[in-house]
């Protein structure tokens, strides 16, 4: 039988659990960016956006940038998901994050943003999975493929702490210094979801870092001010 990327239309309960605790937060004082993101990735996953690609066959791979040149997954891998809890709890953790950045950048200065950070997390997922193949001497690591935005969600985790004042935060039932807790939460979830990936978290939290902490967000705040004015 030939095979057929065409997705059949499913919903399912993780994407029921999101449109109620959606609709319980407010669609309205959703902000756009945030909801069209959203809704977008849920009817992605829902198969009513129809694509011509299967999720697995645009994951990041460092392997498939690298030597196939398919350079599509740096982007389109961040927003397909394995399956509906998958979709669910990084819907929810976005709706979160994205409403509070985005009302304080502003809409179209927080897209630019959303862009360039998905594309830092992908660009420093395959640096990673570079440098552990030729320091490890394990050539799996250039072929490990994840989707998800779960690395995109690290590094506006960053973000978040880093525009918030120093306070005691909850990661996984332990109290932490917030500016500790996208560390302990990279910890937490790979000792408690083995499927996850670290890599995945850890370039996030790096492009997080790169952009709070060093002259690197200085040139990006700088060229979104051309941009946007």
């Amino acid at each position: 039988m030939r095979r057929t990327n065409r997705r059949d239309p499913r919903l399912e309960l993780g994407v029921l659990l999101l449109f109620s605790e959606m609709f319980n937060f407010g669609f309205g004082k959703v902000p756009p960016v945030t909801l069209l993101s959203i809704l977008g990735q849920a009817l992605l996953y829902m198969g009513i956006i129809q694509v011509p690609w299967d999720k697995w066959d645009v994951c990041i791979s460092a392997d498939k940038v690298l030597n196939a040149r398919d350079y599509r997954r740096l982007v389109i891998s961040a927003f397909e998901h394995g399956d509906d809890m998958h979709l669910y709890y990084n819907m929810i953790s976005f709706l979160l994050k994205g409403s509070s950045l985005e009302r304080r950048y502003h809409s179209m200065n927080f897209l630019i943003l959303l862009v360039i950070i998905t594309l830092m997390t992908s660009g420093i997922y395959v640096g990673l999975a570079v440098g552990c193949a030729r320091f490890m001497v394990d050539y799996s690591y250039m072929k490990s493929c994840a989707i998800g935005f779960s690395g995109v969600l690290f590094a506006l985790k960053v973000i978040t702490m880093k525009e918030s004042e120093p306070r005691m935060v909850n990661v996984a039932g332990i109290m932490v210094p917030s500016r500790y807790a996208a560390w302990v939460e990279l910890i937490a979830i790979h000792l408690l979801v083995p499927n996850a990936s670290f890599m995945g978290h850890l370039a996030g939290i790096l492009a997080g870092f790169i952009y709070t902490s060093t002259f690197i967000g200085t040139i990006i705040d700088e060229l979104i001010r051309l941009i946007t004015g």
